[in-house]
């Protein structure tokens, strides 16, 4: 079972990653080529590091269909970016749940080759942000990570839910299940009602502006 719900969160999590990584660029008259890499990049790019560093078989190369997945996710933004695009924060939201749909399959993945915990919470949160990094980075945009929007903090939380309820109720059948709404659960609440670490938490110079990495609209004072 456990099995069975890595390889549907890691193919989910893949074209919604590869959605998400054409969307971001769509205004910029990007061609469809541009659209399928910098979509592939954001779609593999996380889990690539995730299995490089943990030294086994690299997921994509081992099962083509996550690379169908990506490459579909990408042409369909690529092909409905207009429409997608001018749904106030749907791009939020699809990051929100592709990170964490990758984050639970990094830290699944972890722990079914008996690794320590600590290292299936890093794992799982390295997968989450990295596709969403290289994309930002190829993107020329702002990344979540770099300013003082909750992005990081809940895919903590939720991997560490995740390991705990493994250490402590391992016959529990609902862990993943459990991270992934704790993950998506604080993620979407921080986008709805735009919450951001407080200035105590946060190194900020006096004056200085925060950017975020996708534009979203913000509630007037």
């Amino acid at each position: 079972m456990r099995l069975v719900w890595l390889y549907y969160f890691e193919m989910l999590g893949t074209a919604i990653f590869a959605i998400t990584g054409v969307l971001v660029v769509t205004r910029r008259g990007l061609d469809v080529f541009g659209a399928l890499v910098l979509g592939l990049v954001t779609a593999l790019g996380g889990g690539t590091a995730r299995d490089v560093l943990l030294r086994v078989p690299v997921f994509w190369i081992q099962d083509i269909n996550y690379l169908w997945a990506g490459l579909m996710g990408a042409l369909g933004a690529f092909f409905l970016g207009a429409l997608l695009r001018n749904t106030s924060g749907l791009l939020l939201y699809l990051d929100a749940l592709g990170a964490a749909l990758f984050a639970m399959s990094a830290a699944e993945k972890v722990m079914l080759i008996h690794t320590h915990p600590a290292v299936a919470v890093i794992m799982g949160i390295l997968t989450g942000i990295g596709g969403g990094l290289a994309r930002d980075v190829l993107a020329d945009r702002p990344t979540l990570l770099m300013s003082r929007d909750i992005y990081a903090t809940p895919i903590l939380l939720g991997c560490t839910a995740y390991v705990m309820l493994r250490h402590f109720a391992p016959r529990y059948p609902y862990t993943s299940i459990v991270g992934f709404a704790v993950i998506f659960g604080f993620r979407a609440l921080a986008i709805h009602f735009h919450l951001e670490m407080p200035r105590w938490l946060t190194h900020v110079e006096e004056g200085a502006e925060q950017d975020s990495l996708l534009a979203r609209p913000r509630a007037e004072p």
